[in-house]
């Protein structure tokens, strides 16, 4: 059997909730994620499904080490995510990405398209990534918009002039410029309308297969992640309740809380 790509081990995040001046009570502790442990393989989609407040967010946060725990361990390829610094970390970066939840926050309005795509070319300046690919960057970038389904014109355009399904596109494009091995796909469809948000999962799915990508896939609609999924993840409070094939969970499911998730969404077809 394959070694896993990303192996978390009791992986913990607490907030510190303090007072504030209209309440009297003390700070208190919020275990946002309580010693998750998880190991996703290289190819596969782990599926994270969970109600909005879980900790779904968080966890695929603290992979990337955009969040930082509290405690536990993390391991990427086999190395350390949690001690690595400077270089190491930047390594390690290029080959993890994250594709956010809004499309119309994630962009930089002030940029056009051309500059949000090759803006991580420019800050991983010198890394092979970006030395080793054929063409300029405008020809890459190019490449690039096409591999997602929009044509070059989009280049000297500002995010603005876009739909939310083509922002999603553009937000995809950029987490893909470094040529990463995983990505953490945050609720990448939530703010999309049912059948534009049924085409960017259709995107991802064949980009999948032509990159050889592995994903974590963070949403609380489980039609969705069965679609997609190798294997899903069930959270609640902070804490995996249930894991295991996505035909097992969504045909047998063993949890009363996957069960529920199950009879309250909706069948979401997804045509390829």
């Amino acid at each position: 059997m394959a070694r896993a790509l990303v192996e978390l081990r009791e992986v913990a995040k607490v907030f510190m909730r303090g007072a504030s001046l209209f309440s009297r009570s003390a700070s208190e502790e919020v275990r946002a994620v309580n010693g998750v442990s998880l190991d996703i393989f290289p190819g596969e989609t782990l599926g994270l499904v969970g109600e909005s407040g879980c900790g779904k967010t968080t966890l695929g946060r603290m992979v990337l080490r955009l969040v930082e725990p509290t405690s536990g361990s993390i391991r990427f390829s086999g190395r350390d995510v949690l001690t690595a610094s400077g270089s190491e970390l930047r390594r390690l970066r290029r080959d993890m990405q994250i594709v956010f939840q809004d499309p119309f926050a994630s962009l930089n309005p002030r940029m056009r398209v051309f500059d949000i795509v090759r803006e991580p070319w420019l800050i991983h300046r010198g890394n092979d990534a970006v030395e080793n690919g054929t063409g300029s960057q405008l020809e890459k970038a190019t490449r690039l918009l096409k591999t997602v389904g929009l044509d070059e014109t989009a280049l000297s355009r500002y995010p603005h002039e876009f739909s939310g399904g083509q922002r999603q596109r553009i937000g995809i494009a950029r987490a893909l410029a470094l040529r990463p091995r995983f990505l953490v796909l945050d609720e990448p469809v939530s703010a999309l309308d049912v059948s534009v948000g049924a085409q960017i999962v259709n995107l991802l799915a064949r980009l999948q297969r032509e990159f050889g990508l592995t994903y974590l896939f963070i949403s609380h609609s489980m039609p969705i992640v069965r679609y997609l999924s190798t294997r899903i993840a069930v959270m609640r409070k902070g804490e995996i309740v249930e894991l295991g094939d996505a035909e097992r969970i969504t045909v047998s499911p063993q949890h009363e809380y996957t069960k529920t998730l199950l009879a309250a969404t909706p069948e979401v077809s997804f045509a390829r």
